[in-house]
């Protein structure tokens, strides 16, 4: 990006010109993919001026797409994008080229920051090193998200890096859910339940604002899938435990499973460690059952001539409804349950076979009304169903703009 258009960074925090504004970047990283979003913020108000991604990074159908804020297309490039840094490069550029103002801070997500960065943070070097110990708790996320940012701080040189943290959101569960069941002396080198999509949890609670209710129950449903308990805006228990490996049947990932299978591979197939997180985080769920694919669409559309592929529906949605009733243990009921993520947000199929086995707790949904998003769903008095975005670099964006000490 261009120096001239970049505000000057002055000891103690920003100093902006007369009529610049709180601009900022977010960088939402995957292991194959870069979402971005440039975003006015005033307070907590954001205003989303351009979104983008670079998805299949590294493979050849790999693309670059943006759209602004007119929902105009500015570029759809299918060109390959090489790395994270290329994607990167690629932001950089659209930017420059846009009419749009020039960010001021960037706002990265960063999936696990470890047992000592459990709080949204400006980066410098100590919590680069923190992160790069951290990384060994979320290997499959963590590796993209320290090279975005490494390449970050030096293609937008001398902008403010913020580090947002998906376990934040759950850093003060109570003992009896954060705790595992292992030696105190394991539990010492950070060996917990961290809980995960803690920025879409986030944006939930902030959507609901004024209506927030006493017992809420996020389903986080996509590629990863969690499901966590919100008592007045606090998360008390996820499904997700030390890493986003656990908890619901996902995409890819078994979700949990009984210890004892891990050690009868490691004794009787010879398996080492490579091998057990190839086979948990990348051979398992949906794929490993229906021996389709992770992406629901196919599932679906293969579902009425593949048995496996119509029993990987049927166990995900079981496990998901599974999760639910236990967060209504732990809440001592439920008042909402939102539906957000991918296929939280846009399958109806999924969330009517989910809510059709809740019914003994008072969810139950509307038909007439499922297949819309972001509306209510459901006719019960009992519990409320909403089916709600997941805002992670909204949120991403708010964070920054404070941390950065851009917020007015």
């Amino acid at each position: 990006m261009a120096l001239e258009r970049v505000s000057t960074v002055v000891a103690g925090g920003l100093a902006t010109s007369a009529g610049s504004q709180s601009i900022v970047l977010a960088l939402n990283s995957g292991s194959s993919s870069l979402k971005f979003g440039l975003y006015r913020v005033s307070g907590s108000r954001t205003e989303e001026l351009l979104s983008g991604a670079a998805e299949a990074i590294g493979e050849a159908n790999g693309q670059f797409h943006a759209r602004d804020s007119q929902g105009s297309i500015p570029t759809c490039n299918t060109a390959s994008v090489s790395s994270q840094q290329d994607a990167v490069i690629r932001i950089g550029s659209l930017l420059d080229d846009s009419r749009l103002p020039a960010p001021v801070a960037i706002g990265h997500r960063v999936v696990h920051g470890g047992p000592k960065l459990r709080q949204h943070c400006l980066i410098d070097e100590p919590v680069m090193q923190q992160l790069e110990y951290a990384a060994s708790f979320a290997p499959l996320h963590a590796p993209s998200a320290l090279s975005v940012i490494r390449f970050a701080q030096q293609h937008f040189a001398g902008l403010p890096q913020v580090a947002c943290f998906d376990t934040t959101f759950h850093a003060a569960m109570p003992d009896v859910a954060r705790v595992l069941p292992i030696p105190r002396d394991l539990q010492s080198l950070g060996i917990q339940r961290y809980g995960f999509h803690g920025l879409s949890c986030e944006s939930i609670v902030h959507q609901l604002a004024s209506a927030l209710p006493e017992r809420l129950i996020i389903a986080h449903l996509g590629n990863g899938a969690s499901v966590t308990a919100v008592r007045n805006g606090k998360s008390i228990d996820t499904s997700m435990g030390l890493t986003p490996s656990g908890g619901v049947i996902m995409g890819s990932r078994s979700g949990d499973l009984d210890p004892g299978v891990l050690i009868h591979l490691m004794r009787e197939q010879k398996f080492d460690a490579a091998r057990l997180e190839d086979l948990i985080d990348h051979r398992s769920g949906l794929m490993g059952i229906s021996g389709v694919g992770s992406d629901m669409r196919r599932l679906h559309d293969a579902a009425s001539s593949n048995p496996d592929a119509r029993l990987a529906i049927d166990m995900f949605c079981y496990s998901v409804r599974k999760q639910i009733a236990a967060m209504m243990a732990a809440l001592g009921g439920v008042d909402v349950v939102v539906f957000t993520g991918g296929i939280g947000e846009n399958d109806g199929k999924i969330r009517a076979s989910i809510c059709a086995g809740l019914s003994w707790a008072g969810v139950s949904l509307n038909a007439n009304e499922n297949g819309a998003k972001y509306r209510p769903v459901c006719n019960s008095p009992v519990a409320q169903v909403l089916v709600l975005p997941s805002q992670e670099d909204d949120q991403i964006a708010r964070h920054t703009s404070i941390l950065a000490g851009l917020a007015t």
